[in-house]
Order: C-alpha cells, then sequence, then structure tokens
C-alpha cells in the first residue's frame, strides 16, 4: 500500500526511526481501523521483494547509521496474509531489523527480529502465535478490554512486554482509565501514538 521512512510512534520501539512497509490486504476488519484503505489488497500496485527493499536501502542510505541496523517495520492491514519469508530475507540481507505488526491471525512467515502482536476481537490470534510475540500490544476502546488484555497476557511468554494503548478517537475517555488500570497492575506500559501528536506519518 505504501512505505515510508519515519518514526516509529508506538509500542517498544516507540522514538526509533523506522522504515515503514505497509502491505494491503486485512480480513480482520476493525471497526476503528485508521488505515480501511489497506484492507482491500487489489487496490493497490503489486511489487517484487526487490523492489521493496530497494527502495527501502535508498530512503535510509540517505540517513545512514553506522552504529544499529536500521529498523524495518511491516504492517498493513494484516500483513500476514502474504507469506514474508522472501522479504524478510532480503531486508536482513539489506541490513535491516525485522518487526512486523500483526493480529496473528493468520500463520506467521518470515524471520522476525522483533513480533508486536495486537489482538483483535473481530478475529482471534493464532494459538501458535502467542508465545513468539515480544511485545503485546493491546487496544483499550472500553473498560471490558482490560478484561480482555489479561487474558492474552496470561497467555504470551514471561519476557513478553506488555503495552496498552488508547485507541485514537476514544484517547480523551480511555486514557485516564488506562492510566489508573496500570498503577494497580505495573506490569503493562502506557503505549501512545505519539506520531499522532507530532504528526508524522
Amino acid at each position: 500500500m505504501e512505505s515510508f521512512y519515519t518514526l516509529q510512534g508506538e509500542g517498544f520501539h516507540q522514538g526509533r526511526a523506522a522504515y515503514f512497509i505497509r502491505l494491503g490486504g486485512c480480513d480482520v476488519g476493525c471497526v476503528w481501523c485508521d488505515v480501511k484503505d489497506s484492507w482491500d489488497a487489489d487496490k493497490h500496485p503489486q511489487l517484487s521483494v526487490e523492489e521493496i527493499v530497494s527502495k527501502a536501502l535508498a530512503s535510509v542510505n540517505s540517513h545512514p547509521s553506522s552504529v544499529i541496523r536500521h529498523l524495518a517495520v511491516i504492517t498493513g492491514g494484516e500483513p500476514l496474509l502474504h507469506d514474508l519469508n522472501l522479504l524478510t530475507k532480503a531486508l536482513h540481507a539489506g541490513g535491516f531489523e525485522t518487526n512486523i505488526e500483526t493480529s496473528g491471525s493468520s500463520p506467521l512467515s518470515g524471520k522476525w527480529d522483533w513480533i508486536c502482536l495486537s489482538p483483535k476481537k473481530f478475529k482471534n490470534p493464532l494459538p501458535e502465535i502467542l508465545p513468539l510475540a515480544n511485545e503485546l500490544k493491546v487496544v483499550i476502546f472500553n473498560q471490558h478490554d482490560f478484561v480482555w488484555a489479561e487474558e492474552y497476557a496470561a497467555q504470551v511468554s514471561s519476557n513478553c512486554k506488555l503495552y496498552l494503548q488508547p485507541e485514537w478517537d476514544k484517547r480523551e475517555t480511555v486514557t485516564p482509565y488506562i492510566i489508573e488500570y496500570i498503577k494497580q497492575h505495573p506490569q503493562w506500559e502506557l503505549s501512545l501514538q505519539i506520531h499522532k501528536f507530532i504528526n508524522v506519518p
């Protein structure tokens, strides 16, 4: 659907420079999705892995870093509707660190340095993905979502980072609830969509 070099605005890698690759296609259908244009993959051009990675390298090479690998974030839509093995292999060969943001509702493919699992009520994650998550990021739309979040927190590994993130349109209402919940349950941390506050992609 699109690709761009920006800052990661959410979760564990918040604030890091990141090259985003947003893939078209989604069968989850969150009512509050902020990229509904991604749902229909046929609306977007098909590119080869070579084209995608070449564009990524061209973007980050104007911002070279000899200290760390550049971060590539694969998102959607639901990126796991695609076979991501060749893409992640090529990104690793290009010197990228690979990060996926997924609902986990389709089988895992690709080789990942970081898996951000963001489960959705509209289509549950596959059980085999839960223990592989490095990060569990649950979007909070209403107070019942805290119970739902704990159900998934009980199924990820003990090393998985736990984040609660307010749904953007409900942020003024639910953020105070999240703050109080985290104070009572300090294993959780707050994730804010800072890219929306600072107006970057």
